[in-house]
């Protein structure tokens, strides 16, 4: 299986054949990589590149791994659990909980975003892996990230998160 994909970075790799196929070995490599690399996460595209209009990729997250809220202007996102639990914080202009979706066993598999909301991940086993989809082209800075939130690997993170999480808790009381 690792033969079949190319390397582009300690995070992003790239399905090599024109019939993509992904299996259990696929999911452990992914996994591998993204509790080994710095920043926690790793994927697998199944898109050949960044200009392509539809991006499909499985993507593992590390739970300590920090996704600041962001959202995708003209964009829809969608995610299918493949494993692990996760849930999707839903944010408003100013970062406050706007809905929760939870994905896990017993829980959602599956959550779409049509319209572009801020949006976070907090991670709630070690790792999670979820097959995204999204339209493409890719471009990094069109990425709008909410200004109540800091950005990675900066001081606040770590306060953030926390705060974050108890909010998450008493949003469900």
């Amino acid at each position: 299986m690792e033969s079949s994909i190319r390397r582009v970075n300690e995070e992003v790799f790239i399905a090599a054949a024109d019939v993509v196929q992904l299996d259990a070995q696929a999911i452990d490599f992914v996994k591998r990589q993204a509790l080994n690399n710095a920043r926690g996460r790793a994927r697998i595209c199944a898109h050949k590149s960044t200009s392509d209009t539809l991006h499909e990729m499985i993507i593992a997250i590390r739970a300590d791994s920090y996704i600041r809220p962001h959202r995708h202007p003209n964009k829809v996102e969608s995610f299918h659990l493949i494993e692990g639990d996760v849930d999707v914080i839903i944010l408003s202009d100013a970062g406050d909980i706007e809905d929760i979706v939870r994905l896990g066993k017993n829980k959602n598999f599956y959550y779409r975003l049509n319209v572009p909301h801020y949006h976070t991940l907090l991670i709630q086993s070690p790792v999670v892996v979820v097959h995204e989809i999204t339209n493409g082209p890719f471009e990094a800075k069109s990425n709008d990230f909410g200004t109540f939130s800091p950005e990675e690997h900066t001081e606040g993170v770590f306060q953030y998160v926390a705060d974050l999480k108890e909010k998450t808790a008493a949003w469900e009381a």
